[in-house]
């Protein structure tokens, strides 16, 4: 009995693994974007994202004109102040690289990687909520969520991780 314990354990650890080792290239993809989208929000006019947005979400508006997100993302950029586009950017970018930086050392497995980790990405989300408190903007809220159930996951591999470099 005790041994097919051990054994469901061993599985169950095997694919929480692989659930971090995922999750983690995932957010590795979403984080380019994220880079590239800083970079560009930081040169770029407010006119030209203005008619950047208009011409992704034309064919959205021909299908149904009162789209909500559509709407919701063109009415975002139509007031989009000097100061928050300056504050989306700069966002967008730390937030991109500071996220692949620690997304390769956990990736490389370096064990002090891991508490690093999870308070930047606690300190991300604790920023966002304080930011949410001021500006009530809806587009931090699903930010903070993903943010916030990245944060969780180096935790579960690093008693993992410690007796693998051990040598348990």
């Amino acid at each position: 009995m005790r041994e097919s314990h051990k054994i469901t354990s061993v599985f169950a650890q095997k694919r929480l693994h692989l659930f971090f080792i995922l999750s983690l290239w995932c957010k590795a993809i979403l984080a380019i974007p994220e880079v590239v989208a800083g970079v560009i929000t930081l040169v770029a006019s407010r006119r030209s994202l203005l008619a950047f947005v208009v011409w992704v979400t034309e064919d959205e508006f021909a299908v149904d004109p009162h789209d909500l997100f559509a709407g919701f993302l063109l009415h975002t950029v139509q007031h989009l102040s000097v100061g928050t586009q300056e504050f989306a950017a700069i966002y967008l970018l730390g937030h991109g690289v500071i996220k692949l930086w620690l997304i390769v050392g956990l990736l490389r497995r370096r064990l002090w990687y891991f508490p690093i980790a999870i308070t930047v990405f606690s300190l991300f989300v604790a920023y966002q909520l304080y930011r949410y408190t001021f500006t009530h903007s809806l587009w931090l809220l699903p930010i903070t969520d993903w943010i916030s159930s990245s944060s969780r996951l180096p935790g579960t591999n690093i008693e993992r991780y410690d007796r693998r470099r051990r040598g348990a």
